[in-house]
């Protein structure tokens, strides 16, 4: 677990180690700035609902205790599933969720269909067979069904599954001490970019907490004004994303964030999460490019005063070949992989 934060300002922060994703273009969900999460999902093969035996509603902050409570029973814990991703972009995805068998059901019905995803609780207990079978009609398609769950069915469902792989999902995992510490010749530029910043800029880093909320709002509309948001349907659907965990910050569990200010200016932020198994998650990223090396700065300052975890997950890279380069460039641990599952009957 995360060392406790407390939300100062830290003019000379803990001893830094320079470290970029070379992805300093795209906030960390990776949108494709020129259409909508929803619309690269859509284009999924014909999809076959639930059964009625599930009652669906509208997420809300009502049950968050009790979805992340059965969220952090799944075995494997990918970033899709986490109440703060669910929540952020619910306003376009249109999530709707179904309490069942100790288990949360999760749907998208923001496009011409609805999408499910895996259920999420402990994958272990049900009977799967037996409940798939009166809970959900044959033909019915899991999207991004993390590779834990979609082993298990495997193994339980002979016959009675179909797997295919998600690879534009899959969850790049980093090595905390490895991002915070990199060295070597591959990440000569990078450091060249964080010292350069480092001697450029007098700085001042503070983790987010609640009151400075309204500091990381105006920082989003200048990076919004200077990217054209309001012409990219995914820039849009990502800054309403962020507005909405905005809003819930202090109700949000496990959130956690960090900006960098100069001469009072807020220029980078993070938006992050603790998952609970030593993992934090990067949600959001934003800096300012007119500060040089902005991004190598915000990236490896953040996680260097963000200490106790293990594994730093970057999330998807939404099957863009630059991002997908930029990422594997940088040697991750591993994988969190992810595949469609339908369900024969």
């Amino acid at each position: 677990m995360q060392a406790d934060i407390q939300c100062e300002v830290m003019n000379s922060p803990v001893e830094q180690h320079p470290i970029d994703l070379d992805v300093c273009c795209f906030s960390s969900v990776n949108i494709h700035p020129e259409k909508s999460l929803l619309s690269v999902e859509s284009g999924l093969p014909e999809i076959v609902g639930p059964g009625s035996r599930l009652s669906f509603a509208p997420l809300s902050m009502e049950r968050i205790e009790e979805y992340s409570s059965l969220f952090s029973r799944c075995a494997e814990k990918a970033s899709d599933y986490s109440f703060i991703n669910i929540w952020g972009w619910s306003e376009e995805r249109k999530y709707e969720w179904a309490f069942q068998d100790d288990l949360c059901w999760l749907r998208l019905t923001g496009g011409p269909q609805p999408v499910y995803w895996a259920p999420v609780g402990n994958w272990d207990r049900p009977d799967w067979a037996e409940v798939l079978a009166r809970t959900v009609a044959p033909g019915t398609a899991f999207q991004r069904t993390p590779e834990t769950l979609a082993n298990l069915w495997q193994t339980q469902l002979q016959g009675r599954v179909v797997l295919e792989d998600q690879r534009s999902e899959w969850e790049y995992l980093y090595d905390y001490k490895t991002m915070v510490s990199l060295a070597g010749n591959k990440m000569h530029k990078k450091k060249n970019l964080l010292n350069q910043f480092k001697k450029l800029y007098d700085y001042t880093y503070a983790p987010i907490c609640a009151k400075r909320i309204g500091l990381i709002r105006d920082m989003q509309q200048v990076w919004c004004e200077w990217r054209g948001c309001e012409e990219s349907p995914g820039l849009v659907a990502e800054n309403i994303a962020i507005a909405r965990v905005l809003d819930q910050w202090e109700n949000l569990p496990g959130i956690l964030g960090g900006s960098l200010s100069v001469d009072d200016k807020t220029i980078a932020y993070t938006v992050a999460e603790d998952l609970g198994d030593g993992t934090v998650v990067i949600h959001f990223e934003k800096g300012l490019d007119s500060y040089k090396g902005v991004y190598q700065a915000i990236n490896q300052i953040f996680l260097a005063n963000t200490p106790g975890f293990q594994i730093v997950n970057r999330e998807q890279d939404m099957g863009s070949p630059g991002i997908r380069q930029a990422k594997e460039s940088y040697n991750p641990a591993g994988f969190l992989k992810k595949y469609t599952v339908r369900w024969l009957g």
